[in-house]
């Protein structure tokens, strides 16, 4: 199954976040998804949720210092406290806004880390995270980012995320599959989809080079669309790419509208 939501992020930043739903709704968009949300509380997103129709289908748990270049606190050894407050911080906003799923950002080894210990504190702490949301019905995932724009970080590939899910062994625990960041890693799109989609919970695209929206870059989303059409696939795909300058409207020529 095919079915397009706007990442709030990335997209529709000319207008401040608690008016880009209405825009994303203007745009053709039947839900949305924010990366971290917490500027607004759950009750304002629920009104511009309501007010416009949308589903919400995707936060992530707060990460920490990561989006500032630091570590972040999925994978640090000493930040599993930290780290149960961020999922404690992002549990009513799940629960309250009938998301569907929670997204947990490994973060970077540290410069001084240990692999094996930072691998099993992550497995810990997402295994940790599954069963908090499991508890109000919202999936959680955990998803590989590129090396190119985050040097370190820890889960980066489509073998990486088997491991976890496998380490972490709980039902509902599973891939967030972006498009943008596997193809920077080298991973081939389609076979991976084919051979992984019990796996994934969520997908995301964005064209690659340059992260922009499909046809600005080398990706064949044709032929990537038309197989996750085509999959038993029950999520939503996620539009997290950047408009260019010429805003967000002008990049939308890929939507079926």
């Amino acid at each position: 199954m095919l079915r397009y939501c706007a990442n709030l992020s990335l997209l529709f930043t000319e207008y401040p976040l608690i008016e880009r739903f209405a825009a994303a709704k203007a745009a053709g968009f039947e839900a949305v998804e924010v990366q971290f949300p917490y500027e607004l509380s759950p009750k304002a997103i629920r009104t511009e949720l309501d007010a416009h129709d949308l589903e919400l289908v995707l936060i992530n748990i707060p990460a920490g210092n990561l989006m500032q270049g630091g570590d972040g606190i999925a994978s640090v050894p000493g930040r599993e406290q930290e780290f149960r407050r961020a999922v404690l911080q992002a549990l009513p906003y799940a629960e309250e806004l009938g998301v569907r799923c929670v997204n947990v950002l490994a973060g970077r080894l540290p410069e001084e880390g240990d692999l094996l210990h930072c691998l099993h504190t992550l497995t810990a702490n997402a295994r940790y995270a599954a069963e908090a949301f499991h508890s109000v019905g919202v999936t959680t995932t955990l998803e590989a980012i590129n090396t190119d724009d985050m040097p370190r970080f820890l889960i980066h590939n489509i073998a990486q995320m088997q491991e976890i899910l496998e380490a972490a062994d709980h039902p509902t625990l599973k891939m967030q599959f972006d498009c943008y960041h596997l193809a920077r890693m080298g991973e081939d799109l389609i076979s991976s989809l084919v051979e992984n989609w019990p796996l994934i919970g969520h997908i995301q695209f964005a064209d690659n080079p340059g992260r922009g929206a499909p046809g600005t870059g080398t990706i064949d989303f044709k032929s990537v669309f038309a197989v996750i059409d085509e999959l038993p696939y029950a999520g939503w795909c996620g539009a997290e790419y950047r408009p260019g300058p010429a805003g967000t409207e002008a990049s939308l020529g890929w939507l079926p509208r």
